[in-house]
C-alpha cells in the first residue's frame, strides 16, 4: 500500500513551480523529502546520532551527489560507478553547508548527515539551486533541533530584469550569477560572478533572492505542519558554569586588551596570548584542571574574542595596529619563475601567492562531465594551500574541499576578463605560501599579473580584497574591516570576499553570522571594499601596467586557422600519418576540430619555433590553394615522365599539376628533357579544366613569344576524316533515327 503522501507547492511566478513531497520515501532517515521543478527531482535526507559525539564541534557532513542515470548516462571512467565526487558537487555541498551550520545550537555535536541526490535531471533546471531547500526541509520534518527554516535560490539579471533560478541557457545572457542563502528574516550566505556590476547593483540582487526564499521557507513551515511536526529531541548540553565563566574573563580580560592593543605580529600575538591562557590555568590545582581545563579554554577563548572585539569598536583598532580602513603593506613581483609561461608572486602582509601560468590548446581544455553539465573549460584555476603556509605539519591527503572553492571563487573572479577570442586554454595554478588573511583574494591580484606576464590580452585587471564586520547589537555601533586577519575571520559578524576591476564587482562570497544584517550597512560594507580593491589595483598595475604584448620566447606561440571542413582529411591523411609527420618535422603541436555551425575546420597550431609554425600554415595553404584561370605561377619540377613535368606551385608545395610536353614549348618537342629538368623553376599559365581531359592545363609555351615564322597546325575537317571526329570515333550515327523509327520506314 502507497503510504499517505505529503506535498506543498511553490510558484515562482512564471509558470514554474516548485513541488516539495514526503511520505513515500525513505522513511527510516529522520528526515526526508524529494523536491521537484520540472523533471528534476532531489531527494534528500537528514539522520542525526542521539549520543553526542566527544568533540567541541559539530561534526556534520553535507553530501551532494548526481547520479549519471539522472540523466540516462554512463558513468565515464573503467568502472562505470559514481565514484568521489566531482568538484561541482564539492561546490554545492559547501553551499549548503554554509547555511546550514551556523543554525545548530553551538552545544549540539552530535554526528549529523545530510545526504541530496539527484535522481532525476531536467535540461531546464539547475539542481543546485534547490539543494538547500530540499536539505532544509529534510530538517523540518525531524526532531533534530533547527533554529529556523532557510533556503537558497539562484539569481539571474537578463535585460535589467532579475530573475529566480534562471536555466543554463537563460545564464549565458545574464550577467549575474549569484546563490543566495538566506531564512526568512536573515540573509545568511551571497556567491556569486557578475559583469562588473556596482555595490547597489548587487544589494538588489540580493533583495530579488531573498523576497523569494520567504516564500520557500513559509512552504516548508506548511510542510511541517501538515505531516505532523515532532517535538525537537532531548540532547545533553554543554556544561556551563557561569562563576567560571566571570572569573576567566576578569583574569583575562585587560591583559588580552593590552596585547591586541600593542599591535604585533601574528607569532608574538599568538604567543603572548598563549603565555595569558597558561598562567591563568595555573591558578588552578591539577584536580580543577583534569574537571575544568575544557571550560578554561572555552571561556578563555570568548574572553579573548570580546576583548579584541571591543578594542575594534571602542577605539578602531586591530590586532596588528592597523585602522579599520587600512590594508598591509604590499610587495610584488612579475616574471619570478625563469621556464614557466608566466609567473607573478603577490604579499601583502603576512599572505604571500604565487601564481603560474600554462597555455595549452583545446586538448589541454578541463573536461567537466556531470550528468546535469557536460562541456570544457578553457580557463581554470587551481589553488592549493600546504600546511607550511600557516607554519604547521600535517598530512596531505588529496584536494579540500576549501581548496576547491577557494579556487572556484577566483577562477569566477578572473574568468570574465579573459577574452573570448584567446587561442589558448590557460590554466592558472596559485600556490600559497605564506597564509595570514584571505588566500583566496591574493590569488586573484597574483593570477592577474601572472596572466598579463604570459601575455593574455586580459581585457581589463582584476583585484580582491576580504573584508570583515563587528557589531553590538545593543549599542549599535558597527566596524567594517578592510584586509582582515585570520584571526579576525574569526571573530567578526560577518566575512566578505569582494573582486573586481576599477569598473565593477566581478565574484563575491560572503557569509553572515549576524541577525537582520542591514542592506545600509552591507551597501556601506561593499563601498569601503571597492576602496580596498582600487588601492590593491594600483599596485598591481604599479607592477605591470598592461599584460605583455606577446608570449615569452620559450613560450608556445598559438596561431589558429580555418579551413572547409572537406580539406580536413587531406591534413590529417590516412591513419593520421599526414598530421603526424608535420608535427614530427615542424616540431609543432596541431589539434583540429570542427565548428558545427560553419562547417568548418578550426585547425590549432602550437609551438615555440616561428619557423615551424610558418611550416605548418605552409602546408595548409598548399591544401587550400586554388589557381585562378588565366593568371601565371611559378613552378618547380618534381618528376619526369614520357609525356610531360610534373610541377608543384612553389606558393603551394605538394600541390601538383600536369605539364603536358605539347605545352613546353611552340616547336615541336621530341623529349621532355630538351626543354625542362629536374628542379627547373619557370612560369607557367593556368587555364583551368581541360574539357576534354577533364583535367587541370597549365602551359609554359601560353607565356612564351611565338618563335619567327610558326604556323600552328590546322584543325582536322571532319569531312576529309570520312565523317570520323579528330578522336577517331565514327559520328556519322549521329543522325541516324531510332531503331523503332526505321521499322515504320
Amino acid at each position: 500500500m502507497i503510504p499517505k503522501v505529503f506535498k506543498e507547492v511553490i510558484d515562482l511566478g512564471d509558470g514554474r513551480e516548485i513541488s516539495i513531497e514526503t511520505g513515500k520515501l525513505a522513511k527510516q532517515a529522520h528526515g526526508s523529502v524529494v523536491v521537484q521543478s520540472g523533471k528534476c527531482m532531489l531527494l534528500c535526507t537528514v539522520v542525526s546520532n542521539y549520543q553526542q559525539s566527544d568533540v567541541d564541534f559539530l561534526p556534520l557532513t553535507v553530501d551532494y551527489r548526481e547520479k549519471f542515470a539522472a540523466a540516462g548516462r554512463y558513468p565515464g571512467g573503467f568502472f562505470k560507478r559514481e565514484a568521489r565526487p566531482s568538484d561541482g558537487e564539492v561546490l554545492t555541498m559547501r553551499l549548503v553547508d554554509r547555511v546550514l551550520r551556523p543554525l545548530f545550537p553551538k552545544d549540539y555535536h552530535a554526528e549529523t548527515q545530510v545526504m541530496i541526490q539527484l535522481m532525476s535531471h531536467d535540461d531546464d533546471v539547475m539542481p543546485d539551486a534547490m539543494a538547500g531547500l530540499a536539505a532544509s526541509a529534510a530538517i523540518q520534518l525531524s526532531d533534530i533541533p533547527f533554529e529556523t527554516p532557510i533556503s537558497e535560490a539562484r539569481v539571474g539579471r537578463i535585460n535589467g530584469e532579475f530573475i529566480i533560478n534562471p536555466t543554463q541557457s537563460q545564464l549565458l545572457e545574464s550577467d549575474i550569477d549569484m546563490m543566495i542563502g538566506a531564512s526568512a528574516d536573515s540573509v545568511m550566505m551571497v556567491e556569486g560572478e557578475m559583469d562588473e556590476i556596482s555595490e547597489e547593483e548587487m544589494a538588489e540582487a540580493i533583495k530579488f533572492a531573498h523576497e523569494a526564499i520567504k516564500v520557500q521557507c513559509a512552504a516548508q513551515v506548511k510542510l511541517a505542519e501538515a505531516f505532523g511536526k515532532k517535538e525537537t529531541r532531548e540532547y545533553e548540553p554543554e556544561r556551563e558554569d557561569e562563576d567560571l565563566a566571570k572569573k576567566i574573563h576578569d583574569m583575562a580580560y585587560d591583559k588580552v586588551y593590552a596585547v591586541a592593543k600593542a599591535g604585533s605580529s601574528k607569532h608574538e600575538r599568538g604567543a603572548a596570548f598563549a603565555e595569558i591562557k597558561e598562567d591563568i590555568k595555573a591558578t588552578f590545582s591539577e584536580e580543577e584542571l583534569a574537571d575544568l581545563g575544557g571550560l578554561i579554554s572555552k571561556y578563555y577563548s570568548k574572553a579573548e574574542k570580546a576583548a579584541i572585539r571591543d578594542l575594534t569598536l571602542n577605539e578602531g583598532l586591530r590586532l596588528d595596529g592597523r585602522k579599520t580602513t587600512d590594508i598591509r603593506p604590499i610587495w610584488c613581483e612579475v616574471d619570478y619563475l625563469p621556464s614557466t609561461h608566466g609567473s607573478s608572486i603577490f604579499t601583502r602582509g603576512e599572505t604571500q601567492a604565487l601564481a603560474t601560468v600554462t597555455l595549452g590548446t583545446s586538448r589541454e581544455a578541463n573536461q567537466i562531465d556531470m550528468p546535469s553539465f557536460e562541456g570544457e573549460e578553457r580557463f581554470y584555476l587551481h589553488y592549493n594551500f600546504p600546511p607550511f603556509s600557516t607554519g604547521e605539519a600535517r598530512p596531505i591527503r588529496g584536494t579540500s574541499r576549501r581548496e576547491v572553492g577557494h579556487g572556484n571563487l577566483a577562477q569566477r573572479a578572473l574568468k570574465g576578463m579573459v577574452p573570448e577570442d584567446c587561442p589558448y586554454t590557460v590554466r592558472v595554478v596559485s600556490e600559497v605560501l605564506e597564509s595570514n588573511g584571505s588566500s583566496s583574494m591574493a590569488t586573484v591580484c597574483s593570477g592577474t599579473m601572472a596572466l598579463m606576464d604570459a601575455g593574455v590580452q586580459l581585457k581589463k585587471p582584476v583585484s580582491g580584497i576580504a573584508m570583515g564586520l563587528i557589531s553590538d547589537a545593543e549599542s549599535g555601533k558597527y566596524a567594517v574591516l578592510s584586509d582582515i586577519l585570520g584571526d579576525e575571520d574569526h571573530l567578526g559578524d560577518m566575512d566578505f570576499k569582494v573582486t573586481g576591476t576599477a569598473d565593477g564587482i566581478t565574484a563575491c562570497q560572503m557569509d553572515i553570522k549576524v541577525k537582520g544584517l542591514s542592506y545600509e550597512i552591507l551597501v556601506k560594507a561593499l563601498k569601503q571594499a571597492r576602496e580596498g580593491r582600487l588601492h590593491i589595483l594600483e599596485k598591481l598595475v604599479e607592477t605591470i601596467a598592461q599584460p605583455n604584448a606577446d608570449v615569452k620566447p620559450h613560450a608556445p606561440k598559438m596561431i589558429t586557422r580555418r579551413i572547409p571542413n572537406e580539406f580536413i582529411g587531406a591534413l590529417i591523411g590516412p591513419g593520421g600519418k599526414v598530421i603526424q609527420e608535420l608535427q614530427k618535422e615542424t616540431k609543432t603541436t596541431i589539434v583540429i576540430n570542427e565548428d558545427p555551425e560553419t562547417e568548418e575546420g578550426i585547425v590549432e597550431i602550437l609551438g615555440t619555433g616561428q619557423e615551424g609554425i610558418d611550416a605548418v600554415l605552409a602546408k595548409i595553404d598548399s591544401l587550400l590553394f586554388k589557381p585562378e584561370v588565366g593568371s601565371v605561377y611559378e613552378v618547380k619540377v618534381i618528376k619526369m615522365l614520357d609525356f610531360g613535368a610534373v610541377v608543384e606551385y612553389t606558393e603551394a608545395p605538394g600541390n601538383e599539376v600536369l605539364l603536358h610536353v605539347s605545352e613546353l614549348a611552340w616547336e615541336r618537342t621530341e623529349n621532355v628533357s630538351d626543354v625542362v629538368n629536374m628542379g627547373d623553376v619557370f612560369d607557367v599559365k593556368y587555364f583551368g579544366v581541360d574539357p576534354r581531359t577533364r583535367k587541370e592545363k597549365v602551359s609554359r609555351k601560353a607565356i612564351l613569344p611565338k618563335p619567327e615564322g610558326f604556323k600552328e597546325r590546322p584543325p582536322r575537317d571532319d569531312k576529309r576524316s570520312g565523317g570520323r571526329d579528330n578522336r577517331g570515333r565514327d559520328n556519322r550515327r549521329d543522325d541516324r533515327k531510332p531503331r523503332e523509327d526505321r521499322k515504320d520506314d
